[in-house]
C-alpha cells in the first residue's frame, strides 16, 4: 500500500482491501477545488475596482486557497512523498510555491481594490494558482491514480474533507507545513480565524457570494 494511511481497526479476516469506504477520491476533491479557485481568480480579475463585490470576492479567494493549501499539505503531499519515486522533490517544489502563494495572499488582504498595485497582486495570485493547478494535473494526480487504489484515495478524500472544514481561512506562511505539526496547528489556527470571521462578518465561501 503506497499511500500513508493508518490501518483499519483489527477485525477477524477483514483487511483494507475488503472494505469499500464511502465518499469521494482525494484527487477528485482537489481537482474540483482547482476548478473553483480558477473561476474565483477569473471573476476577481474581471470585477471592477469600484464594485462592492470585489472586496468580497478577494476575501473568498483568500479563504478558499488558504483552506485548500492546508488540506493538501496535511494529506496530498505526504501521499506524494510516500507513493512516487521523485515525490520528495515534487513536494519540496510545491511547498516553496505554497509559501510564495501565502505571502502573496497576505499582500492581497492588506490592499483595497483601488490600490495602484492591486491588479498586479491579483495577477500574481492567478499566475501562482494556475501553475499550482497545472503541475498537479500533469505531474501529480495521474501518477497517484496509477499507484494508489481507489480505496486509498477515497479514505484520503474523507480526511481531506475533514481537514478542509477545520483549516485556516487566512494565509499563515509561518505555520508548520508538514505532519504531524500541521495537523495540530492548522485546526487550532482555523478556530481563531473562524472567530475573527464571525466577528467581522467576513464571507469566506464561494456559495455565499
Amino acid at each position: 500500500m503506497p499511500a500513508p494511511l493508518p490501518p483499519l481497526p483489527p477485525a477477524f479476516a477483514v483487511s483494507d482491501s475488503d472494505v469499500r469506504p464511502g465518499g469521494r477520491s482525494m484527487v477528485d476533491i482537489l481537482v474540483d477545488d482547482h476548478h473553483e479557485i480558477s473561476e474565483l481568480c477569473a471573476r476577481l480579475r474581471e470585477s471592477p475596482a469600484d464594485s462592492p463585490a470585489t472586496g468580497q470576492l478577494a476575501e473568498v479567494l483568500v479563504a478558499t486557497l488558504s483552506r485548500h493549501l492546508s488540506a493538501e499539505e496535511q494529506y496530498l503531499y505526504p501521499t506524494v512523498r510516500a507513493a512516487l519515486p521523485d515525490g520528495a522533490h515534487l513536494v519540496d517544489q510545491e511547498l516553496d510555491e505554497d509559501r510564495e502563494m501565502l505571502h502573496t495572499l497576505q499582500q492581497l488582504r492588506r490592499m483595497t481594490p483601488d490600490d495602484p498595485e492591486y491588479v498586479g497582486v491579483v495577477d500574481a495570485v492567478t499566475r501562482l494558482a494556475r501553475h499550482h493547478t497545472q503541475r498537479a494535473s500533469l505531474e501529480i494526480f495521474p501518477r497517484l491514480r496509477a499507484v494508489c487504489d481507489e480505496n486509498e484515495l477515497i479514505r484520503l478524500g474523507n480526511r481531506v474533507e475533514i481537514a478542509y472544514e477545520a483549516a485556516p481561512t487566512r494565509p499563515h506562511p509561518a505555520t508548520p507545513v508538514t505532519p504531524p505539526a500541521n495537523k495540530v496547528v492548522d485546526p487550532a489556527v482555523g478556530v481563531v480565524d473562524k472567530i475573527l470571521d464571525a466577528v467581522a462578518g467576513r464571507t469566506t465561501r464561494p456559495e455565499d457570494l
